[in-house]
């Protein structure tokens, strides 16, 4: 059986990037590095031996008011795949650099939302670990990969900056986009965060084939929902099925979807999910299942947290598709 060696070295920028926007001037600047001497901020250096049969699971765990808990140790998890409890081989809670796909509306009902929407993305990479990358895929009559796969956080901003709204939307079709490039991701965690303002009219993928293509990207799912109870009246079935869509695919991922009441909220809740990227648990198994039948596997986890412990929620994503010869 073939392995792979996995080395992630995680460090963090301290190069601060400026750009200048139409309006106003946004000061991009990734995490300071931490003093590797310091004690009480260690560099941390972690290395995973991998092969096709090892399962790897990212969990984050909140309270029940949607604090991050961070401090659990690997005897609080419980994984079971297919309802057969697995042995978790490995454990970690590092900030792991990230492979991130940032899906951008840019049809013309986000027109007087593509400020707050450069807002957002300048909030969600002052949080980027220094080996992250990112792309854009960018979306109205059709998907478009504006940039591909940069260490570069200030490109995939100038490039936001520069979007200029039109059209209907593809929503399906350039979530389909992002999985596929995720076949180029350099890091094995992998996230697709989605900025949205309404459902799809235009795609010609249907809502089961994206999920099959996350599943198969092994990729988590983040959605900014901004719903327009004005547009709801318009086209009711559109903007009904568009969050419940966005829901489904996240959930499944063990991603989150955010609904954006009010557009002054999106920066933060951009980095509220930039934070909870960076504060997640991974889990990780040999299936106990050796068949490569390429079949799709029910994963599911239980969480044993200490005593005292208010009832906690875990974000994980619920199944694989098993490799195959």
């Amino acid at each position: 059986m073939r392995r792979a060696v996995i080395a992630a070295v995680f460090a963090f920028s301290s190069i601060a990037i400026a750009f200048q926007s139409v309006d106003t001037a946004v000061s991009i600047t990734p995490r300071m590095r931490p003093d590797a001497t310091s004690a009480a901020a260690p560099h941390v250096q972690a290395h995973l031996r991998v092969d096709s049969a090892l399962v790897q699971i990212p969990v984050h765990v909140t309270t029940p008011l949607g604090t991050s808990v961070t401090d659990l140790a690997r005897e609080h998890f419980v994984l079971f795949e297919d309802e057969v409890q697995q042995k978790i081989a490995y454990f970690a809670k590092d900030d792991a650099p990230l492979s991130i796909g940032l899906v951008l509306d840019a049809s013309g009902s986000m027109h007087n939302k593509i400020q707050k929407a450069c807002e957002a993305a300048a909030t969600f990479f002052k949080t980027a670990n220094g080996q992250d990358e990112f792309f854009l895929i960018e979306f109205n009559e059709r998907p478009k990969l504006a940039v591909q796969f940069t260490s570069d956080s200030g490109e995939i901003y100038k490039r936001i900056v520069q979007t200029r709204p039109f059209g209907r939307t593809s929503l399906l079709d350039a979530i389909h986009a992002a999985a596929l490039n995720m076949k180029n991701a350099q890091n094995f965690r992998k996230a697709i965060v989605i900025l949205s303002d309404g459902g799809d009219n235009r795609s010609r993928h249907t809502a089961h084939e994206i999920k099959t293509a996350l599943l198969e990207a092994d990729v988590q799912v983040y959605a900014m929902g901004i719903f327009d109870p004005e547009d709801a009246k318009k086209h009711p079935l559109e903007e009904m099925n568009g969050p419940q869509l966005l829901d489904d695919l996240t959930d499944q991922t063990g991603g989150k979807l955010y609904r954006v009441d009010k557009l002054n909220d999106l920066p933060a809740i951009s980095e509220r999910i930039s934070n909870e990227l960076r504060n997640e648990y991974v889990l990780a198994y040999f299936s106990t299942n050796a068949e490569r039948d390429g079949k799709y596997r029910r994963v599911s986890l239980k969480l044993n947290p200490p005593a005292g412990m208010p009832n906690l929620r875990a974000y994980y994503r619920h199944g694989y598709y098993a490799p195959v010869q």
